[in-house]
């Protein structure tokens, strides 16, 4: 299977496990254009459709309120975003998330 050209993948710092379960979202500028849900790994690598990288804008919008709640644990935070751009469309993209209760880091990954 061909790798996507945006990848995500969830930690939680409390745990030091991955965060399973998690609804994920990639916009282009203010299109959704694909979603999916963390496996077991705490990783997205494919989407429920294909695309192609333009240059641009891009979101991943994280949808943890529900996770947390999932495990009975509270949380600052119901959604978080993080705005990238793409200038090079032959790059991969890959952006995770380092979660905790109230706190979040994310950075560019390889």
């Amino acid at each position: 299977m061909k790798r996507a050209p945006v990848t995500t993948h969830i930690l939680d710092l409390v745990t030091g496990r991955p965060s399973a379960g998690v609804n994920v979202a990639l916009f282009f500028g203010q299109e959704q254009i694909a979603q999916s849900k963390t496996n077991d790994d705490g990783r997205i690598a494919s989407w429920n459709s294909e695309f192609q990288l333009e240059q641009g804008r891009y979101r991943l919008e994280f949808d943890v309120g529900p996770w947390f709640k999932s495990l009975g644990r509270e949380t600052f935070y119901e959604e978080i975003q993080i705005a990238f751009l793409v200038d090079k469309v032959e790059e991969h993209f890959h952006v995770p998330l380092l979660l905790s209760p109230h706190g979040y880091s994310t950075y560019r990954g390889s």
